[in-house]
């Protein structure tokens, strides 16, 4: 498991870099280069070019760069790079739902939804220990439909946060959606890890949506059609004023 970033604490300029290949995609990459060699040496750069193109693209979607999250008490932050697609009060998927989960009360879902060109890799919105890691096989429909939450090959994670500043213990679910594109969803995390806020919990290949379950006494912070930056957006807070964009 990935450790956590840190801020940099030093007197020197941050300054930017070329992101890391998460190793997950090492292989990806080296079977495409290897299909984009195969066409230069036997076709030419006609038919290369192309291959080479992908080749540069899957190094693209296993980046991983590094992230700084907010510290405070009770923010939760964004698990994945995208665009925020639906903010819904829903019904708690059953396999959250319960005494031991998210309890049976309906919650403000935040939804941000995964182009094949955004970062992939996910994050914990809030530190804490992780108490379920639960996957479900399912379809590959659009991850941009509201049934996809339902039907598509998902993970559901319940995150149990450390005690806030008012002795409250707070946990959080968010869920894993398989995109149209998505063939795997990877974890990182299992039931007993402890994780600190913003550290990598999985990936999802190609294409893909992550829910957001915010407890009840936590406001939304992003709108609908915002972009998210995984491990630095902040989507709840808690107490504060609700932004505007959630659909009752």
């Amino acid at each position: 498991m990935l450790p956590p970033e840190t801020p940099n604490s030093s007197a020197e300029a941050v300054k930017w870099r070329i992101p890391d290949l998460h190793p997950e995609g090492r292989k990806y990459v080296a079977i495409a280069g290897v299909i984009a060699l195969v066409a230069l040496i036997w076709f030419g750069w006609f038919v290369a070019w192309p291959l080479i193109g992908i080749t540069l693209w899957v190094a693209l979607f296993f980046r991983d760069p590094v992230r700084v999250t907010p510290s405070g008490d009770g923010l939760i932050v964004s698990p994945a790079d995208g665009l925020v697609s639906m903010i819904q009060r829903v019904p708690v998927p059953r396999e959250l739902a319960g005494p031991n989960g998210l309890g049976d009360a309906p919650l403000v879902r935040v939804s941000v939804f995964m182009s094949v060109f955004d970062v992939h890799i996910n994050r914990t919105p809030i530190a804490g220990t992780v108490k379920q890691v639960v996957y479900i096989s399912g379809k590959f429909v659009n991850a941009e439909l509201d049934k996809a939450s339902e039907d598509n090959e998902r993970q559901h994670i319940v995150v149990e946060g450390r005690p806030g500043a008012d002795g409250t213990v707070r946990r959080i679910g968010f869920t894993q959606i398989a995109g149209l594109l998505a063939r795997r969803i990877v974890p990182f995390v299992k039931p007993g890890d402890m994780v600190a806020a913003g550290q990598r919990i999985g990936l999802i290949r190609f294409g893909s949506r992550l829910d957001v379950y915010l407890p009840d006494d936590c406001t939304c912070q992003v709108v609908l059609g915002q972009r998210s930056v995984a491990g630095e957006t902040i989507l709840g807070r808690v107490g504060g004023t609700t932004a505007t964009g959630i659909a009752q």
